[in-house]
């Protein structure tokens, strides 16, 4: 989820292709004219070329006809829409959670007898039927978000003479997150830093980090606290006190000053970390390539949760979860379907595809098979895996429930406008909670 906000807008988008060939639709193996074979509408582009290659290797293999159709960034709900509707439409779909499930329920087979929901180290990740008996999607990769860190500039900071905390087990909810920040930022040039955390810019390439992914943490204790299980109409916004908090310490305590977040891009705030200009970086577990690229190494990496105050929060470790489900078109033909749940089997008990999906696409994934030669890696990842290992319960990802794209434009542009001193905290809560009514009841009227 290298782009929350712009994946999600993927999923929901009404701009029209005037054919999937426009955008950026791919085939192999045989053709859509093969009924009884596989139909794979894929929604993310950046593999497109490997899942062409991986269905014509299952093919030559299986005898099976495979075709593959990528939809370009913006277009897939749109693309799913018309090749659903027609007589030899997709047998393999995906959608991004739960909202976007629901507009397409009817066209989900049931999975509980598939190889994937067997294999599911935790089957309570798959979406379901309304009430609760049927499995409908299953997620295609686990991903998770925190406070990523470097290791040997948060040990420096230990090791400084009057630093109060003094490892990083000492680091266990906001009010120690706060204070190593402000410690670290009042000796900034003692350190050799330019601040405690990298910028968190509002451009458009950054700013799912605050709209999207921040936002969400309250929204998840909020959820759990009135145990919510379903988009609801309302929220309360009852811990946005907490969010103002680590609102305050990431502009507070940054490489930057607030004037230049506007401005400020995710190619910025990760060079400040994998340059040694910054300690903390709020990211994911799909950001790991590009640190590698700036020249880090998994033993260099820790991860915190990001701690705002919540009560409760040190029970919890990482924001970890699924925006990308699986589902079996069951209007498609018997034998087609049971052709798609014997390739999702293939695909994570053989040896090329598991190879394919963990190392030449770089998923992680919540499957039992994915171990050993398969496993990704990635250090993001395995400090998500710890903290459960430790007990912490994930922090869910409430922002799956978010009710439109304008609702996290609006937040966007209040948190801005609070960070810049140019709005108050008031016009932030009423992009929270108010105008999460208003978008729920226009995206209802469109259903």
């Amino acid at each position: 989820m290298r782009n929350s906000s712009s994946i999600i807008a993927a999923g929901l988008a009404l701009a029209m292709c005037a054919s999937l060939a426009a955008c950026g639709s791919s085939s192999s193996g045989g053709s859509s004219d093969a009924s009884d074979g596989i139909y794979y509408l894929n929604n993310k582009p950046e593999i497109a070329t490997s899942m062409k290659d991986l269905a014509k290797e299952y093919t030559k293999e299986t005898g099976v006809p495979f075709t593959v159709e990528t939809a370009a960034s913006g277009t897939y709900q749109q693309s799913l829409r018309s090749e659903l509707a027609k007589s030899q439409p997709p047998t393999l779909f995906q959608v991004q959670g739960p909202v976007v499930l629901n507009t397409w329920k009817a066209y989900a087979a049931e999975m509980s007898d598939t190889e994937l929901y067997k294999q599911l180290k935790d089957q309570s990740a798959v979406l379901r039927s309304q009430d609760g008996k049927h499995v409908l999607a299953v997620p295609v990769v686990t991903e998770t978000y925190g406070l990523i860190y470097r290791k040997d500039l948060l040990q420096k900071y230990f090791d400084m003479p009057g630093a109060s905390i003094k490892n990083v087990k000492g680091i266990k909810d906001f009010k120690t997150l706060k204070t190593v920040a402000d410690e670290i930022q009042a000796n900034k040039d003692k350190l050799g830093l330019k601040g405690a955390f990298t910028s968190m810019g509002f451009d458009a390439s950054t700013n799912w980090r605050w709209n999207v992914h921040l936002q969400s943490i309250p929204l998840a204790y909020e959820f759990e606290k009135d145990n919510i299980t379903k988009q609801p109409e309302t929220i309360k916004g009852t811990y946005l006190p907490q969010l103002k908090q680590i609102t305050d310490l990431y502009v507070k305590d940054s490489t930057v000053p607030t004037s230049e977040l506007s401005s400020k891009t995710m190619n910025d705030a990760t060079d400040d970390l994998t340059t040694g200009q910054a300690v903390f970086f709020q990211n994911g577990s799909w950001s790991w390539p590009d640190l590698v690229k700036g020249g880090m190494k998994a033993d260099q990496i820790g991860v915190l949760p990001i701690y705002m105050g919540i009560d409760g929060e040190s029970d919890h470790g990482m924001a970890t979860g699924s925006e990308t489900f699986w589902c079996v078109n069951k209007k498609a033909s018997p034998k087609a379907q049971k052709a798609t749940k014997d390739f999702l089997k293939w695909l994570i008990t053989s040896d090329l595809g598991r190879k394919t999906w963990a190392k030449t696409m770089g998923f992680t994934t919540q499957f039992k098979t994915f171990t050993g030669k398969y496993d990704s890696g990635n250090p993001i990842m395995k400090a998500a895996d710890a903290y459960a290992k430790a007990g912490k319960k994930n922090v869910a990802w409430a922002f799956l429930y978010d009710p439109s794209d304008q609702w996290r434009d609006n937040l966007a542009n209040a948190l801005l406008e609070y960070t810049q001193g140019t709005g108050s905290w008031d016009k932030v809560k009423a992009a929270y909670v108010q105008n999460w009514t208003k978008e729920y009841k226009i995206a209802a009227s469109k259903q």
